[in-house]
């Protein structure tokens, strides 16, 4: 099915800038199509490119700044439905929601995420003082993006089922580790997470996990095809991750190999994890 087709809302795309924020995670000799800038005209750009509806903004770095710059940023943007921010989870929740709420665009704030990998701690989303900022997101109509690798996905499925009341979003199907052998240990750990039923997955962020220049639809099948069994199109959420599909082949061939891959569902299911997911879960409408 050709790009276009069908109605789709990307749930997860990030912009940057780097005289405002440094992204020093991008390492510029394996990482050297996206080591420059990609400001939210240019992601609104790539949308209209491939005929996508709009997109959800997602954080890249653990700073409170970025989030209110980013809502401030895409407030005149109509094809940026929400941002996913950052605030710290250990601190005055309420307070810091509040404060972006009532800045530029805060009405764009959707939801929070933490790029746990910053962490000396595996452990982090399992601590005390986190929980306490999980749980305190839910009054407040915000979710929260959960960003882990495989081998914390056990750990992710014990936080989610820690606090019921918090609508959390797993990233990127947990990280499928596509050139290990951890795969089987990947689907068992998934299908733990997938029995909470306040938990939905991003199919989203696969291209970049296999080995450079190797994914194809045909390698990523049985993933999607599990992650259906698991989740179910109704908690399945398509998304691009970028600009890093740029370093996989770009937007359009992780789209058309996503359409291709699910082209065989139901019109509803399709219609689903193409956007409906994603308003429902984030509270927009299209």
């Amino acid at each position: 099915m050709a790009p276009g087709t069908r109605q789709t809302l990307d749930a997860h795309l990030h912009v940057w800038e780097r005289a405002k924020h440094p992204q020093p995670w991008i390492d510029p000799e394996t990482m050297a199509g996206i080591d420059k800038d990609f400001p939210p005209a240019s992601a609104v750009d790539e949308l209209g490119r491939n005929g996508v509806g709009g997109c959800i903004v997602v954080q890249a770095v653990n700073e409170i700044e970025e989030t209110a710059d980013l809502l401030a940023d895409v407030r005149e943007l109509g094809a940026v439905a929400g941002v996913v921010g950052w605030v710290d989870l250990t601190g005055d929740v309420p307070a810091q929601v509040a404060t972006l709420r009532a800045g530029p665009g805060g009405d764009k704030l959707v939801g929070i995420r933490h790029v746990t990998f910053e962490e000396d701690d595996e452990r982090w989303l399992s601590r005390d003082d986190v929980g306490r900022g999980l749980e305190a997101l839910a009054p407040l109509g915000l979710t929260f993006d959960i960003l882990v690798g495989h081998r914390q996905l056990a750990q992710a499925a014990d936080v989610v089922r820690d606090h019921p009341r918090t609508t959390f979003v797993l990233d990127h199907l947990g990280k499928v580790p596509l050139r290990s052998t951890e795969l089987v240990d990947w689907a068992h750990d998934l299908a733990l997470v997938a029995e909470r039923p306040n938990v939905v997955a991003k199919v989203s962020g696969l291209v970049t996990e296999d080995d450079p220049g190797r994914w194809t639809a045909a390698r990523l099948r049985p993933v999607i095809d599990h992650a259906l069994r698991t989740f179910g199109p109704g908690r399945l959420l398509f998304g691009s991750d970028w600009p890093l599909a740029e370093l996989e082949g770009g937007y359009g061939a992780w789209l058309q190999a996503y359409l291709d891959l699910t082209d065989h569902l139901s019109a509803t299911d399709k219609a689903a994890i193409d956007g409906q997911n994603t308003a429902r879960i984030y509270g927009i409408s299209r």
